[in-house]
């Protein structure tokens, strides 16, 4: 009653803005002045009043008492103001029952309008907030970026705080009470705490009580603690929930635009999905709304607007967009193909069907309703349908025969050819499900119909090869061109090429070679003819097109019988990609247009000689001997297949013969090392003594009479060999560092050196001079004066591969990296730099690249013996057993000779019947593992 009281005793004009021109304290005789420092009309004291209202009419205490309130806030619309027109009457029950049923009338009437209301409102809320977003929205694309950040880089985010506050800038640690036990224990019971626990207040002096004014216990309450209940946390945090729902709802009781059930949910599906920036959206957004206004049959404004929706993930919205398009082009078959894309299942399907309706003739649409049919006797009626209406295309054509078992295709391409005449790959499809006789019949008609595609002339030759018919495939190539060049069509080369090797993949072997001789002099000059032979050839075989580089040998070969070179590459085709017979069928061949060719000679006898029948390599050398008697090449390849296969007598007489018929350098060398290696020093001494009076100039003779000494144990005479040597032949570098390395054994270190150093006088810029000082160097111990060494040989050879490759590994481990960088810099392409770098990732455990690396070098000097070794090795430790075989097998094929590792097993005269895999595991064993 007190406050009903107060409400009617409220004057009406608190809580009022002031009228215009209201002047406090006017209506008693206050009036305005006016001094130097104010701005703006002063006011005289003879100016009429601006005051719009007249003064306040006193009234009497009891009209005091009658006033109401009169604000809208207290109207209603059946009572009036405040309840005034009906609170004295009696509320009875049937009153009671008048107010129920409205009630539920009015609820009835919300909840069919609600709907309505709630769309309403999202639609103004989505619309208020695309215009004027929240802050949350604006940064949520940065928000997201914060699940990226990591537990340390937030703990180094420093608080936010004000400098300029003290408290701030120098915080205190906070100090806590905590609250007894008993106080939590007993709250969790669900009783309200009235007392301590007597265990615990005794831990509470009285002294410490009186420190808390107010009545506060220790553990930090302000009430007392018999009026503690914290059950009531949860009411609290209840109560919360209903405040933030009544902030959104309207300002009338009882109605309300929030779905309280449906409110997290429709708060869930509000959540931003993309992530850009909103202002783009919102730019975007009208953008493309000033776009269809402008111009509404314009398709594309549709979709992208569609298509901004559906990236900001209002599917709906796009969905509504892109059926309003649909309206205003209804003949635009993107528009209803992104329709069908954004409507799920069903709907797909009843707008698909209307855009068929809308464009019969559109045969992407026809398409999409077939794709979104699920069974496949659906997508053959929707094709058979689309047929009905476009008959004329050739991909529906396609598509509707894919679906279609044999048979029935085949009746379906019958009708397909006769609507699409010019469609190629139609009659090559029915000629394909056809018989050989309806096959043949069927291209006719496609040449009658297309007379200039090449395609189908290929098909044809295809088809006579495949039922044996050899002999049309060359008719059928002929016809082709001479047709093709009727009806003006001009003949592509490189077509008629890729064609061939299409032909290749295929099986048709006959046809591929009839294409490459009916076509391969095509716009070729009779000048370039060989070059571009040669190159097709390689371009063949480098496409995996073994049989077309064949066929351009054999017609490179009918044209240039007597071109050795020709031959040659022909060969080694065959020995890489062909069989040995093939092989032998060729060399025999070859030797017959090119007697004179000896390698073609020892070509075939090799052939013969690793297939294990030595009567035909012998015969073969002997027919080679006398095409070219006297041949040096001949002769030495003959005394090799003899001591070989441990004929040594045979050898010998071969070898006297050479030496009276043939006396060259080669042949005394060959002569002294088959006694050498037999073991007949005696022998060996007088034919090299004899031979270096012949030719004191070949270093290598002397080479072989100082090795001999040694191994005789006669080291001063071999020190006499040498230095004749190194005389006679001051240019020879292998001389030169035999003769150091015989003073180095001897432990004459300082005479090693001085031999060195007169070679390298005798030969500048040698780099394998300056790696053998230096090894000397290292060898002795001396580092330092290896590394200066070393460093005035890269001054001296700067681009020596060998030089830097020691280079590295002189280096610690921390600066090899540096420095094989440098070496990659100066020499990228040398074996030497290549094999380096590969045992450096050896070293550091980076298997994968070493393999790489050791892959590269093989390729770029298949002939270094060295590289081949320890990629062996390598995979020997860290491979497969198929990578180690294939190693080895790639290596046998390699044949290298060069690298000091691999010489210094090849030639040493104890392994002179070790083939080339055996020499690859010697070499290997022997190599240390890189450190």
């Amino acid at each position: 009653m007190a406050t009903g009281s107060t409400l009617k005793r409220r004057k009406h004009f608190l809580g009022v803005p002031s009228p215009l021109g209201y002047v406090p304290g006017l209506g008693r005789g206050a009036t305005g002045f006016t001094t130097r420092s104010d701005i703006g009309p002063a006011r005289d004291s003879s100016d009429i009043s601006d005051e719009r209202h007249g003064p306040p009419v006193k009234r009497h205490k009891e009209d005091e008492d009658e006033e109401v309130d009169l604000n809208d806030a207290n109207y209603d619309e059946f009572a009036g103001y405040g309840g005034s027109l009906c609170n004295k009457d009696p509320y009875e029950k049937d009153d009671e029952e008048a107010d129920a049923i409205y009630e539920a009338v009015d609820k009835r009437m919300d909840e069919r309008r609600k709907e309505r209301r709630e769309k309403r409102y999202l639609e103004e809320l989505e619309k208020y907030r695309a215009e004027r977003p929240k802050i949350q929205q604006m940064f949520s694309d940065l928000k997201r970026s914060l699940s990226d950040v990591t537990e340390e880089e937030w703990k180094v985010i420093p608080e936010v705080g004000d400098a300029r506050n003290k408290r701030q800038r120098n915080p205190r640690m906070e100090r806590l009470t905590p609250v007894p036990d008993s106080i939590l224990a007993k709250a969790i019971g669900g009783g309200p705490v009235t007392s301590l626990d007597p265990r615990q207040n005794a831990g509470y002096s009285s002294g410490l009580d009186s420190t808390f004014p107010g009545g506060m216990t220790p553990g930090g309450l302000t009430t007392p603690v018999g009026e503690l209940d914290l059950r009531k946390i949860g009411q609290a945090r209840n109560t919360l929930m209903d405040m933030k729902l009544n902030q959104v709802s309207d300002s009338v009781h009882g109605q309300t635009v929030v779905d309280p059930k449906g409110y997290l949910t429709d708060l869930q599906s509000m959540l931003p999905e993309y992530g850009g920036d909103i202002n783009d959206v919102k730019k975007a957004r009208l953008l493309l709304k000033s776009v269809r206004d402008t111009n509404p049959n314009h398709g594309p404004a549709w979709i992208a607007s569609a298509r901004l929706e559906e990236v900001t993930g209002k599917i709906q919205s796009a969905r509504n967009i892109i059926m309003k398009g649909t309206e205003a082009c209804p003949k635009t078959e993107d528009v209803w193909l992104e329709a069908a894309r954004l409507q799920p299942g069903d709907t797909a399907k009843a707008v698909i069907a209307q855009a068929v309706r809308q464009i019969p003739a559109s045969v992407r649409i026809w398409i999409r309703a077939a794709d979104i049919e699920t069974e496949l006797k659906g997508k053959r009626r929707v094709f058979r349908k689309a047929l009905e209406q476009v008959p004329n295309s050739v991909r529906l054509w396609k598509a509707a025969v894919e679906l279609e078992e044999p048979e029935d295709a085949r009746i379906l391409l019958s009708r397909a050819v006769e609507c699409c005449p010019t469609s190629v790959e139609l009659w090559l499809a029915l000629a394909r499900l056809e018989t050989y006789e309806n096959a043949r019949k069927v291209l006719n008609k496609a040449r009658e119909n297309i007379p200039t595609d090449r395609l189908i002339w290929i098909t044809a030759a295809k088809l006579e090869e495949a039922n044996s018919n050899i002999h049309m495939v060359e008719k059928i190539v002929e016809r082709a061109l001479a047709s093709l060049r009727a009806n003006m069509v001009e003949i592509n080369r490189e077509q008629w090429m890729s064609d061939a090797e299409e032909c290749e993949r295929a099986g048709s072997i006959a046809t591929c070679q009839a294409i490459i001789r009916a076509v391969i002099g095509v716009t070729v000059e009779d000048e370039d003819r060989k070059h571009t032979w040669m190159e097709d050839a390689d371009a063949f075989s480098a496409h995996g097109g073994h049989e077309c580089a064949r066929a351009v040998f054999a017609h490179a070969l009918t044209v240039f019988p007597s071109k050795k070179s020709i031959w040659l590459r022909a060969a080694h085709f065959e020995r890489s990609h062909g069989t040995r017979e093939s092989l032998e069928v060729l060399l025999q061949k070859a030797v017959a247009h090119c007697p004179k060719a000896e390698v073609l000679w020892l070509m075939g006898a090799k052939s013969k000689w690793l297939a294990d029948d030595i009567p035909a390599a012998r015969s073969i050398l002997a027919l080679a001997f006398q095409a070219n008697p006297n041949s040096e090449e001949i002769w030495l390849a003959a005394v090799k297949l003899e001591s070989e296969n441990e004929e040594y007598e045979r050898a010998r007489r071969l070898l006297l013969k050479a030496r009276s018929n043939a006396p060259t350098a080669r042949v005394w060398m060959k002569s002294v090392k088959l006694e050498w290696q037999l073991g007949d020093i005696t022998k060996s001494l007088e034919l090299i003594a004899e031979a270096v009076k012949v030719y004191p100039d070949c270093a290598k003779l002397w080479m072989m009479l100082g090795q001999i000494r040694e191994q005789a144990g006669e080291t001063a005479s071999a020190r006499e060999a040498y230095s004749v040597g190194v005389r006679t032949c001051p240019r020879a570098i292998p001389l030169w560092k035999q003769m150091a390395r015989l003073e180095v054994r001897a432990s004459h270190v300082i005479k090693a050196r001085a031999i060195l150093e007169k070679a390298r006088l005798k030969n500048v810029q040698c780099p394998e001079l300056w790696l053998e000082a230096v090894r000397v160097e290292t060898q002795g111990g001396l580092r330092d004066i290896a590394h200066n060494l070393m460093a005035k040989a890269m001054q001296d050879c700067p681009s020596s591969g060998v030089l830097w490759a020691e280079a590295i590994f002189m280096e610690g481990r921390p600066q090899r990296k540096t420095k094989s960088v440098d070496a990659l810099k100066r020499c990228e392409h040398d074996p030497h730099v290549l094999l380096a770098v590969s045992r450096l990732f050896w070293t550091e455990r980076k298997l994968g690249k070493a393999r790489d690396w050791f892959g590269r070098t093989v390729r770029i000097d298949p002939d270094l013996g060295d590289a081949w070794a320890y990629f062996y090795k390598f995979e020997a430790m860290h491979g497969s057993e198929e990578q180690r075989d294939d190693v080895r097998r790639r290596c046998v094929l390699a044949e290298p000779r060069h690298g000091e590792s691999w010489c210094a097993v090849s030639k040493d005269i104890g392994n002179w019947k070790k083939k080339v895999g055996e020499i690859l595991e010697s070499v290997a064993a022997s190599l240390p593992v890189p450190t």
